[in-house]
């Protein structure tokens, strides 16, 4: 994993800082990546749809001239637009997005809530694609990178999990887009965490009995996919605690 006198090293090889935009980024791994890539001198854009969550973390942040933070619906296309755009116009500049604005639901597709279905999928699975549609013209100029936050369940059928069958679908969009870009210079990578201690167990009923990795792991990953050089494309990164055996 990086350390941060690379980062800096990476930063001091450019001729202005580097912008990178993630969604979901107000809680965990979103705003550990934030973290991590603020103190290594890049400039950040977080979204978020939770305004109170958002402002927090700005302030915890401390990064004013550095950072960017909109409240947004990351399955929301104009949002998403106007948030790239205002990104490039404040930046001048955009390097790379984290689609990492997600969530589950408890149950399955035999017990579940149907009520909150729509709103997983069309920001599980709607989100990516809009921040690709929206972003893709400033990585093209930038020969940047598109990170896709998936998940182990992204490549193990859980029984009945939709939440499952979402992050299988970014996993198809992470090969799909690759293979659309890549003639362009733009790098995809997708990231796929295991059980993580992230605020993202309220909504799935609650956390494992089973280890968990830290934010700031998952948020290593990300970074070590972003910094790699030209012309290198780091496609899939599964990321597992050790003692979770599928």
């Amino acid at each position: 994993m990086p350390s941060p006198r690379h980062l800096e090293e990476l930063v001091s090889t450019t001729t202005e800082k580097p912008v990178t935009l993630i969604t979901g980024g107000s809680t965990g791994i979103g705003a550990a990546t934030a973290r991590r890539l603020l103190d290594a001198g890049h400039r950040v854009a977080l979204t978020g749809r939770d305004e109170g969550r958002l402002e927090q973390r700005v302030t915890e942040l401390d990064a004013s001239e550095d950072l960017l933070a909109r409240v947004a619906d990351a399955g929301d296309w104009e949002q998403t637009r106007s948030t790239v755009e205002e990104t490039v116009d404040r930046f001048g500049r955009l390097d790379a997005v984290v689609a990492n604005a997600g969530f589950a639901s408890p149950g399955t597709v035999a017990d579940g809530d149907p009520a909150v279905w729509r709103e997983m999928v069309l920001t599980n699975v709607l989100g990516p694609a809009l921040l690709i549609r929206a972003a893709l013209p400033a990585l093209k100029e930038s020969r940047g990178r598109i990170v896709l936050v998936g998940s182990v369940a992204g490549h193990v059928h859980t029984p009945g999990n939709l939440y499952g069958a979402t992050k299988w679908a970014v996993t198809g969009l992470a090969e799909n887009t690759r293979r659309l870009v890549t003639a362009d210079g733009v790098g995809v990578t997708l990231v796929g965490p295991g059980r993580v201690e992230t605020p993202f167990w309220a909504a799935a009923g609650g956390a494992p009995d089973s280890p968990l990795l830290s934010a700031d792991a998952i948020a290593d990953a990300i970074v070590w996919a972003l910094r790699q050089p030209a012309g290198v494309d780091v496609n899939t990164l599964t990321v597992r605690p050790v003692g979770q055996p599928v």
